[in-house]
């Protein structure tokens, strides 16, 4: 089909151009083999080819491919007198006719009843009669069916069409229209069917149009009392609208030429990619979104708030025949639903689901754990009194709308309304701004729930509920404000009641259009700011209303607060909607903006579509103005944060440094105030015949990260390097005192910062001691004595020693991390005979990016539990009946019993992997394998936004994204 229309055309083309070189054509009927003819023809197959080229190829439903003619739009083919004209165009221009001679001989009285009525009709005809043809043609190809059983398209030759004279008709009406490029007998019957159905289209659309602007006639008129500034520039406003809406159907017709404008994919397809740019870049469905802001300008000009009512409908008409008929069809055709997938791996996947959900181990692997949109929050259709979110909305707004219809309407009730619906926007702006902060830097909202043992998933769940809550209230409590300083209007005719009420209701209907629009696109994963909880690996889409504007909120998300103002006429809501505005302003600033730049950086959008169809609208000189500008702004910016990082960098450690030197002084200068009083026992008593030394587990392998500037490498070089040992790990002491100590010695262990003095404890050692000799006190302290007064051998003629040892486990550690020291005392007193080298107790960080190991997989558990089971069999005491001696082993019952166990434990696994549990999930989980199965999913789910651990506090590491 395809070669045998381009034949023709070209063969035509090679016609044409010969007859427009004459001289050439009879060289070449008498010279053969001359170069003017050789050029002449190699002209003719170039223009040809390039012909060729440029046509457009149909396909339709069955396969079948065809040259698509070129057309011309409806105003040109009614109007142009250069364009040839049939039967059709004529009926069109005499009905247009019989509508300007009404306008012109009906009486005044009956002009707008009619028209209005006219208009009606042809709008009807344009949205519900278009609008049913169109349908049943996308559902069932109901138009093609038609003309297939009544013939219309059957060649008479063939005897086999019971109305040649329709055909005939159709054939001359069809190819007057299009006389190059188009045969009648040899189109496919789907592109007939079209031509056929766009002269249908004509006539209502002219209709529709002229039936409009004659009403806008009939009912315009000078309103009483208006100035000659209002008047001009009420004119203005209008006829700039009207010139906007001009050029927005003549760029979209450019873009999208005749197929579209007639609805051609509703019969076939064409094989070209459509570039929707200029005016597609400006706003969502142009033709029937600002293509209409012309009703508007000639409403302006009217002053008729007839016309803008019926103005009003017909645009929401409009709107209806876009959800309705247009929408799905281009869902059905453009965007098909994906085929079903069908592997092996399905149930493993569900499983993996289900495992995420209710935070149980996965045997089929790790997963993503992004939540399925199953039981959505937001819209009427999704409220579930079975939920306790729906019912406390529905409460709370229930309860809230009867206070304000019960209370009176006096100044007092007035400003607690409008302070109540104030303390909400705060609440919703500010407040959960600053937990999404958290939540973005420090996975604040996730590690809390983990905390407990809960999932992701919960904290997802718990976030959406305090957000929608949030976001209902807030709403809520503004209406209930509004409605408390509004009036009802004595006269709608004066002034601009009515004007206020119309423009105030538009705003508001932006506003929720920009919400459902962004909820269509975002779905509840971006509506609830999901990206703050999942990493969900999503490529970021520019569709629906964001190909158009990087945050609609920004402008679009808040027209509903001053449709507000201008409805209420207040000075407290002009407030509140101007409060409304800058909060969300700071909020996209300050909370939206940093996170989207840590974690999508550079595939963030510059520019949207708005934005390049302005600079591109601009002359060069302003353009580069602009850009220059730009470039001052943003050398600007870049110099105020340098600025604030240095200075915030520069107070944070000189603050530090303060504290650190201000301390060190008060730990200095106080202790040589001290006046310490010598007891008489100590007499004959000489410290340095005492000694503490020291034995325990040592750590190894930190895997501590240091510059070179930091400990230990920066500790100057002494034989004696300080001990580090297990945290939890039991620690043997060995003294040495005189053979006549006191038998009521004891030895303690402290904090090294815990003491200002060397000679004297300040500070009570909380059962963390162990006598040297047994039965000296009447408690159980004599646990942990293991030696005791054995004697020393003499080196010389000194005084007789004598050592023992001890061992500090248990309750007699410190279940922290630090630096401590073993301090000697004598005789059941606080008198220091001798301390012990500084110690360090650590927790050895599992660094799995270091150690090559992948957390997420099964040889990631393995090395969580390697690490993990000798932490907790310390943990535990080490003792047989409570710790296991390996992964699948459960605790003991003491652990049950006393909660000191599972805290020591969360402890340990905070400092040791970043990961803060509830000491519930301890005891609910039982042993090793299931607490670092727990950790890993934890670690998985909190790797998007790895974090370093210093001391215990985490601090999110810089991205190279972040501002």
């Amino acid at each position: 089909m395809s070669s045998s229309a381009a034949d023709p055309f070209a063969a035509r083309l090679n016609s044409d151009v010969r007859q427009r070189h004459p001289t050439a054509s009879a060289a070449s009927e008498n010279v053969e083999d001359t170069s003017q003819q050789k050029q002449q023809q190699q002209q003719s197959e170039a223009n040809a080819a390039a012909s060729r080229v440029k046509k457009t190829y149909g396909k339709t439903p069955d396969g079948t491919v065809f040259v698509v003619p070129t057309t011309h739009d409806m105003v040109t083919q009614l109007l142009d007198p250069r364009e040839p004209k049939n039967l059709s165009d004529v009926a069109v221009l005499a009905i247009i006719a019989l509508h300007f001679l009404a306008a012109y001989y009906l009486p005044w009285g009956v002009k707008r009843p009619l028209f209005a009525a006219i208009f009606m009709f042809w709008r009807l005809a344009y949205n519900v009669g278009i609008g049913y043809l169109l349908t049943i043609q996308s559902k069932y190809k109901l138009l093609v069916t038609w003309a297939k059983r009544w013939k219309l398209f059957e060649n008479p030759a063939t005897g086999k069409n019971p109305r040649p004279w329709l055909y005939n008709l159709l054939k001359k009406e069809l190819e007057t229209k299009i006389p190059q490029d188009y045969k009648f007998e040899e189109a496919p019957i789907e592109y007939n069917t079209w031509l056929t159905f766009r002269r249908v289209v004509d006539l209502i659309l002219m209709c529709d149009f002229i039936s409009y602007c004659l009403f806008a006639i009939v009912c315009a008129h000078k309103p009483d009392g208006e100035g000659l500034f209002m008047c001009f520039a009420r004119w203005a406003a209008g006829i700039t609208l009207v010139g906007f809406n001009l050029w927005v159907k003549l760029d979209a017709h450019r873009v999208v030429k005749d197929y579209a404008w007639y609805w051609g994919d509703f019969f076939y397809l064409i094989e070209q990619e459509l570039t929707f740019d200029g005016v597609f870049e400006l706003a969502p469905h142009p033709m029937y979104s600002i293509g209409y802001a012309g009703y508007y300008g000639i409403s302006m000009m009217a002053a008729s708030y007839d016309v803008l009512l019926i103005s009003i409908i017909a645009h929401a008409a409009q709107f209806a025949f876009l959800v309705i008929v247009e929408n799905p069809h281009i869902e059905k055709t453009y965007n098909p639903p994906q085929p079903r997938v069908r592997c092996e791996s399905e149930a493993g996947s569900q499983l993996q689901e289900f495992a995420s959900e209710y935070s149980v181990p996965s045997t089929t692997g790790r997963h993503d754990n992004t939540p399925l949109p199953v039981h959505n929050l937001i819209g009427l259709k999704n409220l579930d009194f079975f939920r306790i979110t729906d019912v406390a909305i529905v409460l709370l707004c229930a309860y809230l709308a009867v206070v304000t219809m019960v209370t009176p309407n006096t100044r007092f009730y007035q400003a607690l309304f409008v302070l109540h619906a104030l303390a909400w926007r705060l609440w919703y702006s500010f407040g959960l701004g600053v937990i999404l902060t958290m939540q973005s830097e420090e996975k604040m909202f996730t590690r809390h729930f983990l905390k407990y043992g809960e999932s992701v998933g919960e904290a997802w769940r718990q976030w959406k509920g305090i957000y929608h809550l949030s976001n209902c209230l807030c709403h809520a409590s503004f209406i209930a404000a509004c409605y408390k300083m509004y009036e009802f209007p004595a006269d709608w005719t004066y002034g601009w009641a009515l004007l206020k009420h119309v423009v105030g209701l538009s705003l508001i209907a932006l506003q929720i259009w920009t919400a459902t629009s962004i909820y269509e696109s975002l779905g509840e994963f971006g509506w609830f700011y999901g990206d703050f909880f999942f990493d969900s690996k999503r490529q970021l889409t520019y569709t629906s209303i964001y190909r158009f504007l990087n945050n609609p909120e920004r402008v679009f998300g808040t027209a509903g607060l001053w449709g507000a103002a201008l409805i209420t006429w207040s000075r407290a809501i002009f407030l509140m909607a101007l409060a409304g505005h800058f909060l969300t302003l700071a909020f996209l600033a300050y909370v939206e903006k940093p996170h989207m730049q840590k974690v999508y950086g550079r595939n963030l959008r510059d520019d949207a579509g708005v934005t390049k169809f302005i600079k591109r609208s601009l002359p060069p000189p302003v353009t580069e103005w602009q850009q220059s500008i730009d470039k001052v702004l943003d050398e600007t910016k870049h110099f105020i944060d340098e600025f604030v990082d240095a200075a915030r960098s520069r107070l944070a450690t000189g603050s530090s440094t303060i504290v650190k030197d201000t301390s060190a002084l008060f730990n200095k200068y106080p202790a040589r105030l001290t006046l310490s009083k010598i007891s008489a026992d100590l007499a004959g008593y000489d410290p340095k015949h005492y000694g503490l030394s020291l034995a325990g587990t040592r750590v190894v392998g930190t895997n501590e990260k240091a510059t070179g500037k930091e400990s230990p490498n920066a500790r100057v070089l002494k034989d004696v390097k300080t001990q580090a040992f297990e945290y939890g790990a039991p620690i043997r002491v060995k003294w040495t005192a005189p053979a006549n100590h006191s038998k009521k010695d004891w030895v303690g262990l402290y904090m090294v910062t815990d003491n200002r003095s060397r000679e004297i404890t300040e500070v009570p050692s909380l059962g963390r001691w162990v006598p040297t000799n047994p039965g000296e006190y009447d408690t159980t302290t004599d646990q942990g004595m293991l030696v005791w007064d054995q004697p020393v051998e003499k080196k010389s003629e000194d005084t007789d020693l004598v050592e023992g040892e001890m061992i500090f486990e248990g309750d007699k550690l410190w279940w922290t991390q630090g630096v401590f020291e073993f301090r000697y005392h004598h005789g059941g007193g606080h008198h220091v005979m001798s301390i012990s080298e500084p110690f360090e107790i650590q927790i050895p960080k599992f660094d799995d990016e270091h150690m090559d190991v992948d957390i997420s997989g099964e040889v990631g558990e393995r090395a969580v539990e390697a690490a993990l089971l000798p932490v907790i069999r310390n943990c535990l005491d080490r003792d047989p009946d409570i710790a296991p001696s390996n992964a699948e082993e459960r605790f003991g019952g003491h652990v049950e019993r006393d909660g000191k166990y599972a805290r020591r434990v969360v402890y340990a696994i905070r400092h040791m992997f970043g990961i803060d549990f509830a000491p519930a999930v301890v005891l609910a989980d039982g042993n090793v394998r299931r607490l670092a199965w727990r950790i890993c999913h934890a670690k998985e789910v909190l790797a998007p936004f790895s974090m370093s651990h210093t001391n215990g506090r985490t601090t999110p590491v810089d991205s190279k994204f972040s501002e």
